[in-house]
């Protein structure tokens, strides 16, 4: 656990978020090994399946992962004001709501799958894989929301290390188990989602046994917890904001698969290839924000919000940096980089021109994070819900889907850097208004 209201702003930040980000590499990490495995050894259907299956998990899990975030702010700010009570309560109506939200959107989720697939258009060759994929992940729900909750509060009370070292042998699991259901049991692309679920789950148990036996704030004890009915509305009012800008992030990914989608497998394959790339290459900028708004909040927990601004210009600089190293990469090795998950040209060419496109303005995302990072840390998490809806509904799909129609596949990647840059933009403009300075959500008394 870690004290972030005392301190070098920079040096607390970095030295949070690194093991956040490290964690959170090994968890892309075997994401990229799942799509390599798939695309070597089972071909573009598979691929283009998966890569089909992420919006949808995407859009599932969103509207819980926003709640829960409302909790960690939470706690972040309990913790700051060295209210252990409230902590403990805070944890406790979390798991409660993790477990019964995970179970419901499990049913949810399979009994649906194959009809929303249809409704995005997805060609009906990769149906089938898509849903057997998807059906199968989703038996997991539980143990990821499980996993990820349980990181989530303990980033609020200032340990962002201990999950790391969970989540390295979940990832060295995973790849082990990729590797003997696909390639030596010829399980097929369900191989690969058992692999991540039996993953998780050890993650998941591991993790609480260690909590309980070591950890003097963080016990799980099922027969023991309470729900907090205050406590689950303040995280409902702080949360459903950023579980709305998720959700609603999720729905675009979902829209412009549409879009995607008219133009057959090769750039199917092509953009299941460039989201996980993506995935990676926004890491820097995820983690260094959530370990800002995790300073934020415990500061003005603390009543040191002069100390938020040095944070912010510290943590701008340091995802700067990283954003331009990544752009670089991407820019001297796209090719190298597509052909890791696939030896198809057609796909590689076409993530190709996705890559020189989209990766020069990882650095306008990075600063669009950061910015909403404050905002959350403090509380305000309505504005940029709205950000995210107008950049992404009003901006990026319709963008996408008019420069498609003129230039192909290039004009929906040509949307992506747009809405971003308008996003930013807000953000910052927003943050100069102060506003954020009056969303404290605790009160000291």
């Amino acid at each position: 656990m870690k004290d972030l209201t005392v301190g070098k702003e920079g040096k607390l930040i970095l030295s949070f978020a690194l093991p956040m980000l490290y964690g959170n590499i090994f968890q892309q990490f075997y994401n990229i090994v799942d799509s390599i495995i798939i695309g070597r050894y089972l071909g573009n259907e598979a691929l283009a399946a998966v890569g089909a299956s992420f919006p949808l998990i995407f859009t599932l899990i969103s509207l819980i992962i926003g709640v829960a975030t409302g909790g960690t702010i939470i706690v972040a700010q309990y913790y700051g004001a060295k209210d252990l009570a409230r902590v403990y309560k805070t944890i406790d109506t979390m798991y409660i709501f993790l477990l019964v939200a995970s179970l419901l959107i499990t049913v949810v989720g399979i009994i649906s799958s194959s009809a929303i697939f249809r409704m995005i258009d997805l060609p009906e060759d990769i149906i089938p894989q898509a849903s057997l994929y998807f059906n199968v992940y989703a038996t997991g729900f539980v143990f990821f929301f499980g996993f990820q909750g349980t990181s989530a509060m303990l980033r609020g009370i200032g340990d962002s290390k201990t999950p790391l070292y969970f989540l390295i042998v979940s990832t060295i699991m995973n790849v082990v188990l990729d590797l003997l259901f696909v390639v030596v049991f010829g399980w097929g692309i369900e191989g690969v989602a058992v692999a991540t679920v039996i993953s998780q789950a050890g993650a998941f148990f591991s993790l609480i046994w260690y909590l309980n036996k070591y950890n003097p704030v963080m016990k799980f004890n099922a027969l023991k917890m309470r729900f907090d009915r205050d406590i689950f509305k303040r995280s409902m009012q702080i949360g459903l904001p950023t579980g709305f800008q998720q959700t609603f992030v999720a729905v675009g990914m979902l829209a412009l698969y549409k879009v995607v989608n008219m133009f057959g497998t090769n750039v199917i394959a092509a953009y299941a290839v460039a989201m996980r790339i993506d995935s990676f290459a926004s890491l820097p900028a995820m983690n260094f924000a959530a370990a800002l708004s995790s300073f934020v909040g415990q500061n003005i927990g603390a009543g040191k919000q002069e100390r938020v601004r040095f944070g912010l210009n510290a943590t701008l600089r340091m995802t700067a940096i990283i954003s331009i190293a990544v752009t670089l990469l991407a820019w001297l090795l796209p090719g190298a980089i597509m052909q890791l998950f696939t030896s198809d040209m057609g796909v590689v060419e076409e993530g190709k021109k996705y890559l020189f496109i989209v990766s020069p303005f990882y650095i306008v995302f990075s600063t669009m994070f950061v910015y909403n990072g404050v905002l959350r840390g403090a509380g305000d998490t309505l504005i940029p819900m709205f950000v995210t809806l107008f950049s992404l509904w009003v901006i990026r799909i319709p963008i996408s889907w008019f420069l498609a129609q003129h230039m192909g596949p290039e004009g929906i990647w040509w949307g992506i850097p747009i809405a971003w840059a308008i996003g930013a933009i807000f953000s910052f403009f927003y943050f100069r208004t102060g506003k954020w300075k009056t969303k404290k959500v605790i009160s000291r008394n």
